[in-house]
Parts: structure tokens; sequence; C-alpha cells
């Protein structure tokens, strides 16, 4: 599935993180390189979900994963650190 993250046109690259847990990332359409690491892994995450990384540089990225149906609107706000992520299901491309 190709999205538009800002000035980009992304494939959207779901797959696992090394030690469990989808991960989503954006690669450009065109060139094949690396745009955007969409999620972060989180522990504890229900299963089927995902973090989506919204802030600084990725500040949009869940109205677009949300737009396009590849995540549930959040489900939960999870806070690590200095920021908040939101929790969503995985809708496509996942377990």
């Amino acid at each position: 599935m190709i999205v538009t993250f800002k000035q980009w046109k992304c494939w959207v690259d779901v797959g696992r993180y090394l030690f469990g847990g989808s991960r989503i990332e954006l690669v450009d359409a065109e060139d094949g390189s690396p745009v955007a690491t969409a999620t972060s892994n989180l522990d504890g995450l229900p299963r089927g979900c995902v973090a989506i990384k919204d802030y600084s540089e990725n500040e949009g990225m869940l109205k677009v994963l949300v737009d396009a149906g590849i995540v549930s609107e959040p489900i939960e706000f999870r806070k690590q650190g200095f920021v908040t992520f939101p929790i969503c299901k995985l809708l496509k491309g996942g377990e």
C-alpha cells in the first residue's frame, strides 16, 4: 500500500521487531530509501497493537496511518519518558 507522508509517496512495510512486536516503516516508493519508522517497540502492548511515533519529525504519522486504514484510532495512550504514544490496533499487514 502507498501513502503520502509529508512530501513523500511511501510504501508501508509492516514487519516484526527482533524480539517481538509489530513494526511499521515507510519506504520511499521511488527509490526505496527509508523515510520514517512509524512505530516504537514498547513493552507490554496488547497483542496486535502498535505504538505510533507521532511526534517531532514524525508529526502527522498517526493521521496518515489511520486515514489509510493501516491502524485503528487510538485505543489508549501510553507515556514513555517525555513522549506519549497513541496505541492502535494494527489493521493491515499485521498478525
